[in-house]
């Protein structure tokens, strides 16, 4: 089949993965309605185009903490990409380079910080899970070593989230295909608490928590910009900001760690006003189509990541499957942005969209 759509690559893969990892890779928390809720809040959105302005030589490039990507969109980190492709990491690495953005490893990568490195030719940031400071430390040495361009710590996994579709798959992880980073630590390994907590297996072990107080012991350990993933209030947001962190991921994790919440896209505009002055922002959680990214744009994010849509890309044809996939996000962004009378990302604005009355506008 053509692959013209995001839901066509999505189609198109799950006819290559196995049942219980495409549970796994689809699955979100309880009845799974913050996940749909994250994809149907952004057709509230309306666009209003503009027309007689001249739009050729649109330049759609941004800036990520001072680094260049050619598209405001990236590639978010996520657990499990080995399980789906025997180049699992290093395929997403070498499809965002290809398609000009960033790749963001996670901890729970089949292959090391080092390895990925090698292969990337686009910026790469490191995120980490917190579990031990010992591993902590030691992971953040190797991202700075490596040549990460920043630590993007995820913060709402504070308990164990297993869904539902796993626990009924009893679907089980391959510990040899996400342990890439503690090859030369095998006292690591025998640790469970080194991985994401939303596997069916996680049980955490001597688990040692990060406060807004102890984020000043983070910052000693790397001169590396400090990025805090999954904000989803502005009292969080503000506390970034007051904490010491250069930049915000808006995201609910993809509805992944807890059901009923709000909308990634509908806490955004909050939160930006709050503290887009201080802070450089992102968005993640439901971005299906280029005109998704253009809304978080047009209501204060900096760039946008995709999750789910990688392994899609990647089960299709790996490193160019994930390419093909970004690249029709760009298309269809660029095409928003020409529509609205746009020739650069900076011009977006609030007038672009329409959001309706019912949205939650002011955000605790």
């Amino acid at each position: 089949m053509d692959i013209v759509s995001l839901a066509d690559l999505k189609q198109a893969a799950k006819q290559k993965i196995p049942s219980d990892l495409w549970d796994f890779i689809e699955g979100a928390a309880f009845d799974e309605v913050t996940k749909q809720r994250n994809e149907e809040k952004f057709l509230d959105l309306t666009m209003n185009p503009n027309f007689l302005i001249d739009v050729g030589n649109r330049d759609l490039s941004t800036t990520v903490l001072g680094e260049k990507i050619d598209f405001p969109v990236m590639v978010a980190p996520a657990g499990a990409k080995r399980q789906l492709h025997p180049d699992g990491e290093l395929a997403a690495a070498r499809g965002a380079g290809m398609a000009g953005t960033l790749y963001a490893l996670p901890t729970a990568s089949g292959y090391s910080i080092e390895e990925v490195a090698e292969v990337a030719t686009g910026p790469l940031w490191f995120q980490l899970y917190h579990s031990r400071d010992e591993i902590t430390e030691f992971l953040v040495a190797k991202a700075k070593a490596a040549g990460y361009s920043a630590i993007c710590l995820t913060v709402d996994g504070p308990s164990s989230a297993p869904k539902e579709k796993d626990l009924r798959n009893n679907f089980i992880r391959k510990p040899e295909l996400y342990n890439g980073s503690f090859k030369e630590k095998p006292e690591f390994l025998r640790s469970t608490d080194i991985i994401a907590p939303d596997f069916a297996d996680f049980t955490p072990e001597g688990y040692e928590g990060l406060t807004w107080e102890r984020l000043d012991w983070l910052k000693s350990l790397t001169d590396l910009p400090l990025v805090i993933k999954g904000i989803r209030t502005v009292k969080d947001a503000v506390l970034c900001a007051e904490y010491g962190a250069d930049s915000i991921v808006v995201s609910n994790h993809g509805g992944r760690q807890i059901d009923r919440t709000l909308s990634s896209i509908e806490t955004l505009y909050p939160i930006t006003q709050a503290v887009g002055e201080n802070l450089e922002i992102y968005f993640d959680s439901g971005i299906r189509r280029g005109s998704d990214a253009f809304m978080a744009l047009a209501l204060g994010a900096r760039g946008v990541f995709v999750g789910r849509p990688t392994f899609w890309g990647m089960a299709y044809k790996g490193a160019d499957g994930v390419k093909l996939m970004l690249d029709i996000l760009k298309a269809e962004f660029d095409r928003c942005l020409a529509f609205c009378g746009y020739r650069t990302v900076s011009e977006i604005e609030p007038s672009s969209i329409n959001i309706p009355n019912h949205w939650p506008l002011k955000l605790p």
